[in-house]
């Protein structure tokens, strides 16, 4: 089995669902649909749209423009039974059935025929091999045209059509290069099916093509071309003609680009222009033919809309054999088509510019006129000037008219322009418009296929009927609307194309039968009969409604409302009738059900509210049917007399509806959870009853009534008190409603209400509960209770009503606080005495902890400090201080709590990596000025802090390795396993770092910011570990910054301030001896080249090289300079970077090639930048070719690094899921991302028919 396959766009779109999947196989899949409601039939274009699976936007437009392309749609019908199988032999073993075409004919067919709005690709995509999952990722449109033609192709094998995608759509591309010494033509040819064309940088088609197929390349200067019949390096010229045209030209537009420097797709939106038709002629290699060989016409644009990651694809479509109903919508809403055939012909412009300048120049006498006369002349006659009519679409006038080389011909000095003698010929006449018309054809001439017609003009009839077509929905549109699709995020993506001299026979004009397969006849036939029945029987169910009849006989009236004696289902009767009847049937019908029924019948409408069954109002007009008075599907009907209930008036109407209440009273206190401070019971009242008689039932021995529209669980701020002037509203008018509350407050209740202005003070809503835990008893089991409390609550309350509650002494009181307890069981800092639960930012429910200590005020800070900067080794510490406190007194405290003397202390806070991280520099401002908040943790570190502007740098001194010392370190080995890693370390990342360096630290220096670096390095060689060390001047010191225990920035300019190298407060220096002084420029760097050792994986002992790279830092620039280094030939080393953190080396390749003068236009790559990054103290390894051939640059080291950290990244693989599943176990939320979905190759799978 062949499967074609290629990557495309993933993204999901609408499902949408399919009525026809009469999948002969048996084997598909049935799309779910309801029998009682087939598809609608087609909507007034008579054309049939697709419908979409989820995501097959893009290959319904790809099908629409295959049917509306007649010769193939009509060669694939071409295929019968005997040569393509049956749908019905799928099963049978020994059966060759060519699946593809057979499906793609029948969609054709259902397309074509099926009276219903949209048809069904499912049997389609199921021939293809495709699940539920293929049909709902979107892929992209040009490259389903190849793979869907690739599959055609192979299904088509050993039948008479197996050429008929060559036959349509196949053309010929031949490249040339032309020597021009000896003038050899070398070629190559190309096949192709469609043509993909550049959008960036390029105005439109025509000019895309005209740089593919006219503009010449040159190899010249120091880019020659190497001539077969030479056999040297010449100069040439490179070109590319079309050799043969295909009927159907297909062309791919390149909208989506790569931007190399974001590293990401991007969709080009620029304008892109496009003709309806077309001249190849100055595109091809033979340019003698008749002009109508070179002329197509657009027939078909599949536009995308969206973006690169995902979008939307419908196709604009000419209906050439004008199958559809072409009608536009006018403004005023009526449907006219005729008046926009009369439009047509009769239309003020020709846009193509072709036919006016022939009707000009056959004007003119002396058959030739200046350039810029025949500009004037198309002025005078159009009223607008070709650069404002044409230019944007057909460029310049002059380049327009020397395009068409077979029309108009040129004076010798090339001012003058007219036309070729065979035109002359041609009759053309100006209308009083100015438009130019052909003369009218004989009569016998007048057919559909007017093949005498010039190609540059249209068949008014013909031509204009244009299609939007997307997915399900179809609609007509204009030819001039196709503009729009120039340019924006919903612009043109593919173009279709075919010959004008393609003609349609006249039997094919408006007839959708036409060369159809009988069998394919008989089978939309019968689908067409079942659907019409279908509909018949659907029409007849939509139109019948249900009613619930309730009888009054089972009814009873009480707290105003109806309430069934029995159950609910026994006190209805279901009744069906068709919407269309009377009220008269209506009511005779149910005399018919209801036989014993007496006296009078009134028909009411009713409704089941949650207070019960209620009635509103009677229905009258027997002649009127039942849509015409509004009653719908599912209508209650009360059946009774129209008075009374069981012996009780029962009120009807809007007015008297009955509305549940919950009505609340205050219950005793109850140490429960929220919501169970309160009783509550429910009450059905009608609404036009009295709030006055409401109080006298609910509460006779009087009080206060509240009410909360908002329902139940709400703030008390929604709650109000009805004053004694409402007494006399109703419950309506007051705005109760079901599922209200009204609260009634008794005369010992009402303490909580203040009256004046209707609030309660606290309300039974708000009330819940924190949680206390005793932590003061170490000897006895922790206790735990429940506190009932509001957000208004002062804390020194809750503590009270906690010692209470857990039977402490009261003087415990007095030395005790609360602290919140986190949810890995910390406790945090106390809670002052004075804050109320919402001041202190509690929830509800939340746990505090009973601790001894007194918590502090609301001007005192609770903070926790520990010693040092390691956080596991020393402890954690609390202390209370005022906010008012300064930062030495503050560090006075903690050292003495801590019991440490002395002044060589600081404080720091800590920082989000829970280290120690910015100073408190300022130790007379206070904590309150420095932000320092309750809870806060401080880091009580070591070393004075530097003055201000000072700044407190650790110095190292920096030894580079000898060779010897790398082999004692890194080199021994026992039977392949390494057995010394000191030249190993593990950075603070985790990471395996090569050390290739001794540093040792030599003590730390103050120095002013305003300092020189040359200051620095003087301060530095007073250390004790530098003194050693003869250094003469500081210009014998390299200074570096120190990143992960490797030197990282080089410092240049011994003049400069410390402070203009931004340094930062957390610096640390390294200093390098030197053997002679050094003052390196801006634009010099310097590199440790080291030399391989031949025949051995090590390298000798690193040299410096200073390298100028003010000209260019390119890697043929930097092979000259090591190569002049290292005393080698250019040719003969191989050099490459080193990357310690990865212990990979990365090859630095100067590899040429012969590139066009274009491409040597772009600057060449800087190897500062991607991928090699070069900078300063980088080590070049060196290999010379001339004694070692080997291009490993790799060492033992390197080995045993990479292990290291391979081993480093599965023991944080490890410790990565035991993580994620530790979170899966404590947490089943999951944060509901859409992440963009993966691209998933698309494949078309075939069966093998050779």
């Amino acid at each position: 089995m062949d499967c074609f396959v290629f990557t495309m766009f993933g993204d999901l779109f609408e499902e949408d669902f399919s009525f026809i999947s009469n999948n002969q196989s048996g084997k598909g899949k049935k799309s779910k649909h309801r029998d009682t409601e087939p598809p609608g039939p087609r909507e007034f274009t008579s054309l049939s749209g697709i419908k979409n699976q989820g995501g097959t936007c893009y290959l319904n437009s790809l099908l629409q423009t295959l049917l509306f392309t007649p010769e193939f749609r009509e060669a694939l019908f071409s295929l019968g039974p005997e040569e393509l199988g049956t749908l019905d032999d799928i099963s049978k073993p020994d059966a060759k059935v060519r699946i593809i075409p057979l499906q793609l004919q029948r969609l054709f067919a259902q397309l074509l025929l099926l009276d219903q709005q949209a048809a069904s690709t499912t049997d389609l995509t199921e021939s293809f091999g495709w699940n539920s999952n293929e049909e709902m990722r979107q892929h992209d449109v040009q490259e389903l045209n190849r793979i869907l033609f690739s599959a055609l192709e192979t299904s088509l094998v050993g039948t008479s059509g197996h050429d008929i995608i060559n036959q349509l759509y196949h053309g010929i591309v031949v490249n040339q290069i032309v020597c021009k010494e000896c003038k050899n033509v070398s070629e190559r040819q190309e096949d192709f099916l469609d043509l993909t064309v550049a959008v960036k940088g390029v105005a439109g088609l025509e000019e895309a093509l005209w740089n593919m197929y006219v503009e010449e390349e040159y190899f010249e200067n120091d880019n020659l071309y190497r001539c077969g019949a030479c056999d040297k390096l010449v100069e040439a010229s490179k070109s590319a003609k079309l050799r043969k045209l295909p009927p159907f030209l297909t062309i791919s537009l390149l909208r989506f680009n790569f931007d190399f420097e974001k590293c990401e797709r991007y969709k080009e939106t620029s304008c892109y222009t496009f003709p309806i038709q077309i001249n190849l002629r100055p595109f091809c290699e033979q340019t003698e033919l008749d002009d109508s060989e070179y002329m197509y016409e657009l027939f078909s644009v599949i536009i995308h809309k969206g973006g690169c990651y995902g979008g939307h694809y419908h196709v604009y479509i000419r209906d050439v054999d004008e199958l559809g109903n072409w009608q536009l919508q006018e403004e005023e809403g009526n449907m006219v088509e005729d008046k926009v055939l009369r439009d047509t012909e009769n239309a003020k412009e020709v846009e193509n510019p072709l036919a006016v300048l022939k009707g000009i120049l056959s004007e003119e006498e002396s058959k030739q006129m200046p350039v810029d006369q025949l500009g004037q002349k198309l002025l005078e006659k159009k009223g607008m000037s070709w650069n404002k009519k044409y230019r944007k679409q057909y460029g310049a006038l002059r380049k327009y008219l020397q395009n068409h080389p077979q029309i108009f011909q040129f004076s010798p000095d090339e001012n003058k322009v007219g036309l070729k003698e065979k035109y002359h010929k041609l009759p053309f006449k100006s209308d009083s418009q100015g438009q130019v018309l052909q003369s009218p054809p004989q009569k016998n001439d007048v057919q559909w296929n007017l093949e005498k017609t010039s190609a540059t003009l249209r068949d008014s009839s013909a031509g204009c009927h244009w299609f939007d077509l997307n997915d399900s929905k179809v609609q007509p549109i204009k030819e001039k609307d196709i503009e729009k699709q120039f340019q924006g995020k919903e612009s043109a993506y593919m173009l279709f194309y075919r010959k004008s001299q393609l003609k349609r026979p006249p039997e094919a004009r408006g007839n959708p039968r036409y060369r159809i397969p009988e069998h394919l006849l008989n089978e939309m036939n019968a689908a067409n009969a079942e659907l019409q029945k279908k509909r018949v029987e659907c029409d007849s169910a939509n139109n019948g409604i249900d009613l619930h009849l309730h009888l009054s006989s089972c009814y009873k009236f009480h707290n105003g409302a109806l309430h069934p004696s029995l159950t609910w289902k026994e006190s209805i009767v279901d009744l069906t009738i068709d919407r269309r009847k009377t009220l008269g049937d209506l009511r005779q019908s149910v005399f018919q059900m209801l036989e014993s029924w007496e006296g009078d019948m009134i028909l009411s409408i009713a409704k089941p509210l949650p207070a019960g069954l209620h009635i509103y109002h009677s229905l009258d007009g027997d002649e009127l049917t039942l849509d015409g008075i509004g009653l719908a599907d599912g209508a209650d009907i009360f059946v009774w007399n129209g008075k009374e209930v069981g012996g009780t008036k029962v009120l009807t109407g809007l007015d008297h509806e009955p509305v549940i209440l919950n009505v609340l009273r205050l219950a005793e206190y109850n140490e429960g959870g929220k919501g169970q401070h309160f009783t509550e019971s429910q009450h059905i009242i009608p609404c036009s009853t009295e709030l006055g008689a409401l109080r006298r039932a609910l509460a006779p021995s009087g009080g206060i009534v509240l009410k909360n529209g908002s329902g139940l669980g709400k703030d008390a701020k929604n709650w109000e008190v009805l004053p004694e002037e409402d007494m006399k509203e109703t419950v309506k008018s007051v705005g109760l409603t079901d599922g209200c509350s009204i609260l009634i407050l008794d005369s010992h209740d009402q303490s909580l209400v203040n009256v004046s202005n209707g609030n309660l003070t606290a309300f039974t809503y708000d009330i819940s509960w924190l949680q206390v835990k005793n932590f003061c008893r170490t000897d006895a089991e922790e206790k735990q209770v429940k506190i009932t409390a509001t957000i208004e609550t002062v804390m020194a309350d809750i503590k009270m009503k906690a010692i209470q509650e857990l039977q402490l002494e009261e003087e415990l009181a007095n030395d005790s606080c609360l602290r919140p307890v986190s949810g890995n069981g910390k406790l945090l800092s106390p809670v002052p005495e004075d804050y109320t639960v919402k001041e202190a930012e509690l929830k509800m429910g939340s746990l505090l902890g009973l601790c001894h200590g007194k918590s502090p005020t609301s001007t005192q800070l609770f903070l926790y400090f520990i010693v040092g900067s390691d956080q596991h080794t020393s402890p954690e510490m609390e202390i209370v201080v005022e906010e008012t406190a300064s930062v030495r007194e503050c560090l006075n405290l903690m050292l003495e709590k801590s019991g440490l003397s002395g002044d060589n202390w600081h404080l720091r806070r800590l920082d989000w990596c829970y280290e120690a991280g910015e100073a408190l520099s300022q130790e007379n401002a206070t904590l309150k000025e420095l932000n320092v908040c309750r809870g806060d943790t401080l880091v009580v570190t070591e070393g004075k802090l530097p003055p201000k502007g000072f700044l407190k740098i650790p110095i190292w001194w920096y030894k580079p390795l000898n060779r010897m010392e790398h082999q004692e370190n890194a080199r021994d080995q026992v039977n392949g396993v390494t057995c010394k890693m000191e030249a190993l370390q593990v950075s603070p990342a985790g990471e395996c770092v090569q050390t290739d360096m001794d540093l040792c630290y030599a003590g730390s220096i103050e120095i002013s910011g305003e300092a020189s670096l040359e200051d620095l390095k003087i301060q530095a060689m007073t250390l004790p570990c530098c003194q050693e060390q003869i250094v003469p001047l500081p210009a014998f010191l390299r200074a570096w910054t120190v990143e992960s225990k490797r030197p990282g920035k080089l410092l240049r300019n011994n003049k400069q301030q410390l402070n203009e190298y931004k340094l930062g407060a957390r610096v640390e220096i390294c200093i390098e001896p030197l053997q002679k002084e050094e003052n390196l420029g801006p634009h010099e760097l310097l590199l440790r080249v080291q030399m391989g050792i031949p025949g051995q994986r090590d390298y000798y002992h690193s040299t410096d090289l200073v390298w100028d790279i003010s000209k260019e830092c390119t890697a043929w620039a930097l092979r000259q300079r090591v190569a002049s280094h290292c005393c080698l030939p250019v040719d003969k080393i191989e050099i490459a970077k080193y990357f310690p953190e990865k212990f990979e080396w990365l090859l630095i390749s100067s590899w040429t090639q012969q590139i066009s003068k274009k491409k040597r236009k772009k600057k060449q790559e800087s190897l500062q930048s991607a991928p090699y990054h070069l900078r300063d103290g980088d080590i070049i390894g060196v290999k010379n070719l001339l004694l070692d051939d080997t291009k490993d640059f790799s060492t033992v080291r390197d080995d045993i690094g990479k292990e290291k950290q391979r081993q480093l990244a599965l023991e944080k693989k490890k410790s990565r899921q035991a993580e994620r599943l530790q979170n899966h176990i404590f947490s089943e939320e999951k944060v509901n991302i859409k992440h963009r979905k993966p691209e998933v190759a698309l494949s078309i799978n075939v069966g093998v028919f050779r």
